[in-house]
């Protein structure tokens, strides 16, 4: 083969030089992970480096070279063909907005499933409700606040307003309340996929039913805004979570009951239980916001805070949720520049 050696190395050195940057900069930090462009630029730059050596193996005039190729090949062939298990480094941040949604959009069939039972739970407590106000004392707890009429209760709360303290510390007793209650529900909901999802059906659908008749008896009442405004700033938050919290429970449930699936048991559980702990962990960091919003402004209603205040911080929250599970993690890395 007759090659022009002064035009091959110009056009085929920035090629080499890029593949060597590449290559120090995964020695250097082993943990790093290259995109689906990246593996594709990477592999093509090993190719052509190693045809370029196989070009001028044969010419003994240009040893160093020869020889600095080898090297470049050599490190390439083993990181392609590395088969040791990486060090994992957990990287918080990475997880939460790479990982997490991720995760949710690969079991999407799954959330929509929990969400479609908490609807229908949401429309037979609401119609409940509207036909026979008094099946309020049957289906919601029996907690004074729920008992009450709607119109007392909002003016009672409005009263109240004028008497929160905040040098007493009671916002933050009550943030500590309700992440471990709804941490608590949302735990025994993802253990119901153990029982093959007929629990997670069932505590899916009351919640909905506890939902549609609270809302609905409010907005019968006359009381929309105040509802809206009381529910709203955490429930954007809150009741996604469970949503989601449902979503692995179903996940759970799926892996037991094993649909098609000749695997054993463990192997279809080993498949999953990475998949679960990262939705349950992602309920537990939503539930933390949602319980402190529910403290500090779910709480306050007017005069204090205008209910279209908090309506319109509800809605931005569950845009950006949206935005954040449908979306997030879906970026593309930055492509090595091309020389």
């Amino acid at each position: 083969m007759i090659i022009d050696m002064e035009r091959f190395l110009t056009g085929e050195r920035p090629y080499w030089v890029e593949l060597e940057r590449t290559l120090d900069k995964l020695e250097k930090d082993p943990l790093s992970r290259m995109d689906l462009e990246q593996v594709k630029r990477f592999h093509y730059l090993y190719q052509r480096t190693s045809a370029d050596l196989a070009k001028i193996v044969t010419f003994a005039s240009q040893p160093e070279i020869r020889r600095y190729l080898e090297t470049l090949v050599g490190r390439a062939y083993g990181e392609v063909h590395e088969t040791r298990a990486r060090p994992h480094r957990f990287a918080p941040v990475r997880w939460f907005f790479q990982t997490f949604p991720q995760t949710f959009r690969r079991y999407i069939r799954q959330f929509l499933l929990s969400a479609a039972v908490t609807l229908v739970g949401f429309l037979f407590g609401g119609l409940a409700i509207t036909v026979d106000p008094d099946a309020r004392e049957i289906i919601l707890p029996p907690y004074k606040h729920l008992m009450e009429n709607p119109a007392e209760r909002v003016a009672h709360e409005e009263e109240e307003q004028h008497k929160f303290d905040p040098q007493r510390g009671t916002k933050i007793v009550g943030t500590s309340f309700y992440f471990t209650h709804n941490t608590r529900i949302s735990v025994i909901l993802f253990a119901m996929g153990m029982t093959w999802g007929v629990g997670t059906l069932l505590v899916l659908f009351y919640n909905g039913v506890l939902l549609g008749a609270v809302g609905l008896d409010y907005v019968v009442a006359g009381q929309t805004r105040f509802v809206t405004g009381w529910l709203l700033p955490h429930g954007s938050i809150e009741i996604p979570a469970i949503l989601i919290a449902g979503q692995a429970s179903f996940v759970l449930a799926s892996a037991l009951i094993g649909w098609g699936s000749r695997e054993p048991l463990r192997s279809r559980f080993r498949a999953v239980r990475n998949d679960l702990v990262t939705l349950m962990c992602g309920v537990a960091v939503l539930l933390t916001w949602a319980g402190f919003v529910e403290s500090f402004l779910s709480q306050y209603h007017e005069p204090v805070i205008p209910y279209l205040a908090k309506i319109a911080f509800g809605l931005v929250e569950l845009a950006l949720l949206v935005v954040f599970l449908s979306r997030s993690g879906t970026q593309r890395a930055r492509e090595i520049p091309t020389l």
